[in-house]
């Protein structure tokens, strides 16, 4: 990093991962903690405190605080606790989404639209309200989120597809916002990851030979890889971006 002119120095810094009990999330929280940092898992449907105790096994500071991203006093709440436990917040990874009913549109109902789109779209908006003025005072944040392929349209996902898209759009907007105050905003987009959300839903010959270009779907762990360089002080120039970890083009 010696080469990299305009990156802060590196720091124990505090993350805040929400989703961060199991999948992709779980894999993030981890591979930031491997770097020096501690880490606020937020999580409602899994239990984080056995993340809690890997990341306390690497040396650095844990707390789970149980949070449902949904409604914004709660993660208003969050925030705080973690700034007045942590005394400082630094990076944000938003894992949280469900995937919802898998089903023709006509067999999609209101409120299972506005199930998602509260889960996998505001409860990522609420984040970054909450996080992002922390980040502006001290001169220095990194945010990412995860996305997904359907955005592009997943003809029985109609809700799922369109909050992704939503967080997107998201991405790209709050992406511009703020680099020149040295908060970034990206996101990163998976193929499949062989995660809860995924491998229950295929069957394993499909598993094993999936039909992308790699040969096979990702490993949270290998995610995670790239969700650690954007939210790390070797991320110097990208902000607004949402990058492609699918093992090929796409």
């Amino acid at each position: 990093m010696s080469n990299l002119r305009f990156a802060a120095p590196k720091e124990r810094r505090v993350a805040l991962i929400t989703g961060g009990a199991n999948g992709i999330g779980r894999a993030s929280a981890l591979r930031i903690a491997e770097e020096g940092r501690d880490i606020v898992i937020a999580d409602l449907v899994d239990d984080g405190h056995a993340v809690v105790k890997e990341i306390e096994a690497l040396g650095q500071r844990a707390a789970y605080i149980p949070t449902d991203v949904t409604d914004e006093a709660a993660v208003q709440s969050l925030v705080e606790q973690t700034v007045a436990n942590f005394g400082r917040l630094d990076i944000l990874v938003c894992c949280a989404g469900i995937l919802g009913k898998e089903a023709p549109f006509l067999e999609q109902s209101a409120a299972q639209f506005d199930k998602v789109l509260k889960i996998n779209l505001y409860g990522v908006y609420h984040a970054h309200q909450a996080a992002i003025p922390h980040m502006l005072n001290q001169g220095w944040g990194r945010c990412v989120t995860i996305t997904s392929g359907a955005r592009h349209g997943a003809t029985n996902q109609v809700p799922y597809g369109v909050s992704k898209g939503a967080v997107y759009s998201f991405i790209g907007a709050l992406g511009n916002a703020y680099p020149k105050q040295n908060v970034f905003i990206n996101g990163v987009e998976p193929g499949r990851a062989l995660t809860n959300m995924v491998v229950p839903r295929f069957t394993p010959e499909f598993l094993a030979n999936p039909g992308n270009a790699i040969g096979r779907y990702s490993d949270a762990e290998e995610v995670a890889e790239v969700v650690e360089f954007l939210t790390s002080e070797r991320n110097t120039y990208t902000s607004g971006s949402v990058w492609s970890v699918k093992g090929g083009t796409g």
